[in-house]
């Protein structure tokens, strides 16, 4: 399983927590979102999806990845 954290913009409440956490998770990645430091922590396994899914999931939620 791979562990990285992205630093993530626009995210401000409960609703936001809810929102990239579910879209994480549809496509089978764990996150956990900080919003004190506009961070998702996300655990995925690499053999099935990319990177590139995982920014994807969270992009398509309306967040911006940087």
């Amino acid at each position: 399983m791979k562990k990285l954290t992205l630093q993530v913009e626009g995210m401000s409440c409960q609703h936001c927590v809810v929102s990239i956490e579910g879209a994480l998770k549809e496509i089978g990645a764990e996150g956990k979102v900080d919003l004190t430091s506009n961070t998702v922590d996300v655990t995925y396994d690499e053999e099935k999806i990319s990177i590139d899914a995982v920014k994807e999931a969270i992009e398509e939620r309306g967040y911006d990845v940087v």
